[in-house]
Order: C-alpha cells, then structure tokens, then sequence
C-alpha cells in the first residue's frame, strides 16, 4: 500500500490552479482598462485554462480522505509553488511577451520565489497588464510565504521558523488550527495593509498610480520588479520616493509579528525582540559604514545624479547606500544605484550581505537573522564548554532556552545552504559563466536577491545566460525560497520508502 495520500495532495493542488486564475483577473481588468483588448483576451485565455485545470483536478480528487501527513505536507508546498510557477507562466506564454519558454519559466519562477531576477531587457515595452501580473506573482508569493512560516514550516522542524511560530500571536487555545488561522489572518491584513499605504504614499510623492502599485506590490513581497528599465534610479531625483520604498523594505523585512505588536503598542514585546535588534543593527551599522565610504569616495558611478542643494552629496551618499543595503539584506532587489563600482572593499561586503537575509516570518528570503544569531550565540557558548566541559550551557533565545534538536537544525541548515551555493556556482561556471558572474549567480537566486555580480550586476540582466543556466538558477530560486529541506527532502530515496 502507498504511504503517500495522492489525492488529497492534488487536491490542495488543484486549488492552487485556480487561486492563481483567479488573480489573473486583475491583470485582465488592467488590460481592458489600458484598452489592450488582445493583450485581455490572452490574459483570459490563461485565467480561463489555470481554472479549468484546477477544477478538474479537484472533481478527480473529490473522494480523498483528509488525512494530510508530513510527506503529503512536503509534496503539497515544494509541487505547489511549481503548479504556481507553471500556471503563472501562461499570460506570457499566451501574449508572447517572452521569447522562449524557458525564458518565461524563469521571470516566472523569480516572482513566485520573490527573487526579482529577469531576463527582460526592454520592462517598459510590455503591456500594463503583463507588468502587473508580473508584480502580482511577487505579491502572491510573498504572501504564500507568510503562509508557510505560520502553518508549515514549524510543523516540518524548519530551524528558525519554529522561534517565529513561538513568537506568533493568536489565541491561547491548545489546538493549533485555531492559532493558526486567526495568526494568518492578521499577518495578512497588515501585509494588505502596508500594500495599500505603500501604494498611496508613492502616488502622493510623485509616482504615478500604476507604477505605485507595481512597485508596492514588489516591496512588500521583498522582490524587486520594476515598471522602469532603470528600477528605482529612475526616480533618483525625487528622493522622497525612495526614502517611502527604503521605509517599506525595512518593515517587508522584520518579522510580521513585530509589525502587529507595533500596531497594538506592545512596544515591550518590541524592544525584547533579540532577532529585531540584530536586524536593525545590521541595517544601520552597514548603512552608515557603506554612507561614509561613498562620501569620501569620488567616483562611485552617481555622477549622472542631480543632488539638491538642500541635502547635497552627503544625503545622496547615505540614500544610496541605506536603499541598497536594505534592498539587499531583504532581499528585493530594487536598485538606485550600481554598487558594484562602489569601491572593492563595499563591493566584497555587499556580497557578504547576500548570506544575510532578513528575519523569520517577514517575506525576505536569505538565511535569516535568527538564524545567525542562534549559530553566534552558539559559537560564543563553545568557548565556556571547552573551559567547562561538565556545565550545562543551553543556547537561550527570548529568555527560553533553545532545544537542541533547533540548533542542530539551524546548524545543519547553514551546512546545506553553503553546499548549495558552491555546487551551484560550480554548475553555473561549468555553463561557461566566468568566476565573478558564477559566484554571484549562485548566491543571488538561493538568497532570493535578484542582482549579483559581473554580467549580472545591477544594471544588467540574467537574458545572456544559457537555457541550462536559467534553469538552474530557477531551481536555487526554488529551493532557497522554500528552505532547502522542503524541496531537497523529497529528492532523497528515503522520502519515497513505504514506513
């Protein structure tokens, strides 16, 4: 007999296809707004056919059993967010806004996993509804992704995420399905919430509204896709602009729940929050390190930019530099400015920001702060075990102490996401890629980042890669977007053995 409930796995699948038809409709009224009626009709077509295959799914699984376990939890989140992907891929398939399917698997797979990568060279000459359903997959991703934080990942003993399910807030009921669908509902109000206020504040400041909601809708999922060839440069002489899309980033990346004590003037839960601590440390110590660097440096490549006199280069300098270490710790992918010209030693620490990431149960990907700060903390204990090796030094994290089954994990964690990123530079060099382009290729698209290095700078794109590279950095965008474990668990033979 089969261990594995199939049906009730393509099921939830099934319902996937046509959650995602159904999100199809907004790019369709954009288009028929715009008065892109043939773009519309193609858009339709997409929407009309995600559906009809979800709905039959579901009529084929109509009589599975409820009875969802760890595998069919694995299959259900790694199958499900590539059913999104090959879903999403239909309105670009369908209106030919890319030039090959590959093409659009990947643009399609960097919004789901909110990475922000594209092999687009002309974004502006796409059709206002295609733009929008390319930003739309970033929101829909970003707001899956808080999802998984709540329901899933603690349940699967993903290290880190069970220290945000402890965190989360919700009722004080012993059974877990009420917690965690009064959690997730909150969570996604204030990820609504900050979409909406995003949008307006960028109007207000100049943005014109379909720009605005494009570019709320890649903030706060932490992606990066831009209605612009230039992405956020373009606005680099209306500051203000920037500072609002720097403002939504740093919240995109704390933890939602922070967000909701903030909101119910718990400003003690606040303040205790260690992983938030570290967060803004990091944010405003390598903000300021990067600002002063670029103020005493004469060539960064900002020439072009008018400065006004009211702030003069002294604002630009840390404008830029907070815009682009935040869009890099949270993962977004935005860009005001190149920052590989920005002096070797800023250009070697923005690639250490690529291991960062932002917190556990924000929409940013990356290894996570928590994460880090359970292996330093750990690190530091090693010293007292080795002058002590008899005591009992638990890591402690909130005042709890910390299993170590959790550490192990973190720990083992780290492990495999290092692994990850040399095998897949080494895929990506054997592609013809050369050392700099590979290096940052790989740890770009498993940190959900976006820009990298070399040919893939922050003013350049992924589109003179080869089908095998862009596949394959889909599949780091995938795995590093699902924490590793979710995805390569189910390639181990052991996953398929009968119990």
């Amino acid at each position: 007999m089969p261990t594995i409930n199939y049906k009730i796995v393509f099921h939830t699948l099934g319902l996937l296809l046509i959650f995602n038809g159904v999100f199809m409709l907004f790019p369709l009224i954009t288009s028929l707004y715009y008065h892109e009626t043939e773009v519309a009709f193609e858009i339709a077509s997409a929407a009309i056919a995600s559906c009809f295959t979800g709905l039959m799914m579901m009529f084929a699984t109509r009589k599975h059993t409820k009875n969802l376990k760890q595998k069919e939890g694995y299959l259900i989140v790694s199958l499900g967010w590539l059913f999104m992907v090959l879903s999403g891929m239909m309105p670009y398939i369908f209106t030919d806004a890319m030039p090959t399917v590959i093409d659009a698997f990947f643009e399609t797979m960097s919004g789901y996993t909110t990475t922000g990568s594209t092999i687009l060279t002309d974004v502006e000459a796409l059709p206002k509804g295609i733009l929008l359903w390319r930003s739309m997959t970033h929101w829909i991703g970003g707001m899956g992704i808080i999802v998984l934080a709540v329901a899933i990942f603690p349940l699967f003993g993903i290290g880190g995420m069970q220290l945000f399910s402890a965190e989360a807030p919700g009722p004080s009921a012993d059974k877990l399905k009420p917690k965690i669908t009064d959690t997730a509902k909150r969570l996604w109000l204030i990820y609504l919430g900050y979409t909406v206020i995003e949008t307006v504040l960028l109007h207000f400041a100049g943005m014109g509204l379909f720009d605005a909601v494009n570019h709320a809708l890649s903030t706060l999922s932490t992606g990066g896709f831009s209605t612009k060839n230039e992405s956020l440069a373009y606005w680099n002489d209306q500051p203000l602009i920037q500072y609002i899309v720097i403002l939504f980033m740093f919240l995109a990346g704390i933890n939602f729940v922070v967000s909701y004590y903030g909101f119910k003037f718990n400003f003690k839960k606040i303040y205790e929050n260690e992983e938030f601590k570290l967060y803004c440390i990091f944010v405003f110590g390598f903000s300021a390190i990067a600002g002063l660097l670029i103020f005493f440096n004469a060539d960064l490549g900002l020439s072009s930019i008018q400065h006004p006199q009211v702030f003069g280069e002294l604002e630009a300098a840390f404008r830029h530099a907070s815009f682009q270490v935040i869009a890099v710790i949270t993962t977004t992918g935005f860009v005001s400015a190149d920052y590989t010209l920005w002096t070797p030693f800023l250009t070697v620490l923005f690639f250490g920001l690529f291991f960062l990431g932002g917190s556990a149960g924000s929409t940013s990907g990356g290894v996570k702060v928590v994460r880090h700060l359970i292996m330093i903390k750990n690190a530091m204990l090693e010293f007292k075990r080795i002058l002590h090796p008899n005591a009992v030094l638990p890591v402690r994290y909130a005042n709890r102490a910390v299993g170590s089954s959790i550490v192990f994990n973190i720990l083992g964690f780290f492990i495999l996401y290092m692994l990850s990123f040399i095998i897949g530079a080494l895929v990506l060099g054997a592609t013809g890629l050369d050392l700099k382009t590979s290096i940052g290729a790989a740890a770009s698209s498993l940190g959900n980042i976006g820009p990298a290095f070399g040919d893939l700078s922050p003013v350049d794109n992924y589109a003179g890669l080869t089908d095998t590279a862009k596949a394959w950095c889909s599949f780091l965008m995938l795995i590093g977007r699902l924490e590793l474990f979710t995805v390569l668990i189910i390639l181990t033979p052991y996953f398929w053995r009968n119990r």
